[in-house]
């Protein structure tokens, strides 16, 4: 469903995304793993249409990413994109203005299961209440890709568990989810693939249950392996 062939993404003498080539499947929910600055936010941006590669491609369903994938394609990014002076109901209402496919029914049900209140000021919110308004923006649309960069980034302990079930029940065999993060605990909990990446290359892409049985290691363990003791945050 989504494919980068080659794809890299240099900035002045940077190169932030090195030749990757990487096919993923709808069925899907692929944990891209590497520590921060290892290029999981420029591949995401480039697979969602945002950024242009420097050289290589981009396809969804075939066909090279773009305007038209848009709207089939739904990113969170880590930057606030969002208006102080608006209401959580007013930034359902902002992304209905932009996306046909999406639903305020679903956005208020979701914000009612992660105890958020849709009245309250985006700018009175704590950060962990504007990553769960933030998910559930994202997968309130009824998008086939789902991206969603470091979604447990800063979260407390509850709230990843509120986000993760946000998550969970959004992953159905037509959708492919794809989410960055390096706290590598919380993505062994949903993820069923793993993609490791450093220092803007692929490392590997492993089917989790399958490592688990052939090699017997976890996520964790195999990205000890590939990045040091020193990289894994809980």
């Amino acid at each position: 469903m989504l494919e980068s062939r080659e794809l890299t993404k240099k900035f002045g003498a940077k190169t932030a995304v090195d030749r990757v080539s990487l096919k993923l499947e709808a069925g899907h929910i692929y944990a891209m793993l590497g520590p921060n600055g290892s290029g999981k936010t420029t591949w995401m941006k480039m697979a969602a249409g945002l950024i242009k590669p420097t050289a290589g491609d981009v396809l969804f369903a075939g066909s090279p990413v773009g305007i038209a994938s848009r709207r089939d394609v739904a990113y969170m990014s880590t930057e606030p994109y969002f208006y102080l002076w608006m209401t959580v109901e007013d930034a359902g209402k902002y992304y209905a203005d932009f996306f046909e496919d999406f639903s305020m029914e679903r956005f208020l049900s979701m914000l009612r299961s992660m105890d958020l209140n849709e009245k309250d000021k985006i700018k009175n919110l704590s950060s962990g209440m504007v990553a769960k308004m933030k998910i559930a923006l994202t997968l309130a649309r009824d998008a086939k890709v789902y991206m969603l960069d470091e979604p447990f980034n800063g979260i407390d302990l509850l709230a990843r568990d509120e986000i993760r079930t946000a998550i969970l029940h959004a992953a159905v065999p037509e959708k492919l989810l794809l989410l960055s993060s390096h706290l590598v605990e919380e993505m062994e909990a949903i993820a069923d693939r793993a993609i490791f990446i450093r220092m803007g290359k692929l490392i590997e892409v492993r089917d989790l249950e399958e490592m688990r049985e052939t090699d017997g290691v976890s996520m964790a363990d195999r990205y000890r392996a590939i990045f040091g003791h020193g990289e894994v945050q809980a």
